[in-house]
């Protein structure tokens, strides 16, 4: 919202959501605001001093993590999931701000696809469908296509190169979608944005095609992350207590929720 006060005696206010115009003069006047008009009726006098008083108001219009306080200045709402949090100030720095905005985005969605990961698995295991080990043992499986050291390092290369392009990218936008920088696949990725590499093979929905003016798509996606994040964080948390998956976490919470819940959680023993 900005009130500005000037010389002529007008008041200004304006805001994302409504616009308001309101002219004093000696007389009534009209108050006229999205919702119709108001009749309203001179202040009085303000003498000549007030006439040369400019006054400017700031205030926040849009959603912050907690009500009713000031986010910082350099977060100013047009960062997508942006409300306000930073009590650290870690993103003080601009180009520190832009880095930790791809890191967040990249580790969303490495937490989503975790999550979706284990939960599609665990349901696999627990209905029987397949003979899967549990997510947290996965990593000491033995698998009979590969050792353990060669997916290690199969791993390491095509992770390590994807990372590769994906710095690239951000210190140099736009230099990975050059002619053969990606064994012929540029066009197919459409390159967008630094962290919105688009394209059939990465969008292959065809969804927010146009990266400037998706910002709802990139609120719902970084929001879904860091509830993903979160879920993260309670499944090494469950799966330390409990030593069973989050699907079998399930069924022993609905068959029994209080003590399967409380009592568990806090250590006792399950029934």
């Amino acid at each position: 919202m900005y009130i500005s006060i000037g010389r002529s005696s007008h008041i200004l206010i304006s805001s994302c959501s409504s616009s308001f115009l309101a002219k004093y003069s000696t007389g009534n006047s009209t108050f006229r605001t999205a919702y119709g008009t108001t009749p309203i009726h001179s202040p009085g006098r303000w003498g000549r001093g007030a006439r040369h008083l400019r006054t400017s108001i700031q205030a926040q219009q849009r959603p912050t993590w907690l009500p009713g306080i000031d986010p910082p200045s350099y977060l100013d709402g047009t960062l997508a999931g942006d409300f306000g949090f930073d009590p650290l100030g870690l993103g003080e720095d601009p180009e520190s701000l832009k880095w930790y905005v791809q890191a967040e985005l990249v580790h969303a969605r490495f937490a989503m696809a975790g999550v979706a990961g284990i939960l599609f698995t665990d349901l696999l295991r627990v209905t029987g469908i397949s003979n899967l080990p549990v997510w947290y043992e996965v990593g000491a499986t033995k698998f009979d296509f590969a050792s353990t050291r060669t997916l290690f390092i199969v791993q390491l290369l095509l992770m390590g190169f994807a990372e590769t392009k994906r710095y690239m990218d951000f210190t140099n936008p736009g230099s990975q979608a050059k002619e053969g920088s990606f064994f012929g696949l540029e066009a197919a990725l459409e390159g967008l944005e630094p962290g919105y590499p688009g394209g059939p093979l990465l969008n292959p929905l065809g969804l927010a095609k146009d990266i400037r003016n998706a910002d709802e798509w990139k609120l719902k996606e970084i929001k879904n992350g860091r509830l993903a994040m979160v879920a993260m964080v309670g499944m090494f948390v469950q799966a330390n207590v409990t030593h069973v998956g989050p699907i079998d976490n399930l069924i022993r919470h609905l068959s029994n929720p209080w003590h399967e819940t409380i009592i568990q959680t806090l250590g006792g023993s399950g029934s």
